[in-house]
């Protein structure tokens, strides 16, 4: 059974960091990409960032510069910085059974985890 387990939200002051983290298991593929996606009250859901078996990484217009992705083994890792209220969202993990790594097609992923809230006040 396939899972997908973020941790590490929380609430932040402008202009600081948070790093999330997620855990994905119970998958056989070999080709895999992992992707955070959030999506805040009110707006449509936004590809952040995203990295493939390969190493590649695919990073939202938003976050350039300021998000950093990273994955050891099954865990993926999200470093945020220069954090602004406009970040704050649900965040999820999600993880697509091919190595395409496109934030703009979030249903290519197969499997996704229930969230983790990000706060950011100014």
């Amino acid at each position: 059974q396939v899972q997908v387990v973020e941790s590490g939200g929380g609430s932040v002051q402008a202009g600081g960091s948070l790093r999330l983290s997620c855990a994905a298991s119970g998958y056989s593929s070999n080709y895999i990409s992992l992707a955070w996606f959030r999506q805040a009250p009110g707006k449509k859901r936004e590809g952040v960032a995203c990295i493939n078996t390969y190493g590649d990484t695919t990073y939202g217009d938003s976050v350039k510069g300021r998000f950093t992705i990273s994955k050891d083994k099954n865990t993926l890792i999200l470093h945020m910085d220069s954090l602004t209220p406009e970040d704050t969202a649900m965040y999820y993990c999600a993880l697509a059974l091919t190595a395409w790594c496109r934030l703009s097609v979030s249903d290519e992923y197969n499997y996704w985890g229930q969230g983790t809230q990000v706060t950011v006040s100014s």
